[in-house]
């Protein structure tokens, strides 16, 4: 059941994330910041891209990602389709990684202590549903304000 609960808020929501990106009238817009405005769009979202394939795909799925979260802040000016490439690679990572999991999988300590103690998988990608959504929606008021 939370499985297919998890697969189907992650899907929504990175599918949101593609529209939200793909909704910028100019691309440039997507990296704009301001004295109120520390983080862009673009980097929000390769910020969401790199925390989901660590925690699910590398920890849970063995993709093998390496991730390198000072980039995902620093990074500028990535072209829209390789964003929308990059959300389109990690739904399928989210997907693969969820269809190989159980119930009880869910119930057992995720592998790494991420909030200095431990917490089953299944609190801790409802984290990461909840974390994706939190950017999901800065995201959008970032694009209506730019």
């Amino acid at each position: 059941m939370l499985i297919e609960t998890l697969k189907s808020l992650f899907n929504r929501d990175l599918n949101k994330l593609k529209v939200e990106i793909e909704s910028y009238q100019n691309e440039s817009q997507i990296w704009i910041i301001d004295k109120n405005i520390s983080n862009s769009a673009g980097n929000l979202c390769l910020h969401l891209i790199g925390n989901i394939n660590t925690y699910i795909g590398a920890e849970i799925g063995t993709t093998g990602y390496i991730r390198n979260r000072p980039l995902e802040f620093s990074l500028k000016d990535v072209p829209r389709p390789e964003l929308i490439s990059k959300i389109n690679d990690t739904i399928l990572v989210v997907n693969n990684t969820l269809d190989s999991l159980t119930e009880d999988d869910l119930k057992a300590i995720y592998p790494q202590i991420v909030f200095e103690k431990e917490m089953t998988t299944g609190f801790f990608f409802v984290h990461l549903a909840t974390h994706l959504a939190y950017h999901l929606g800065q995201i959008n008021y970032h694009r209506r304000l730019v």
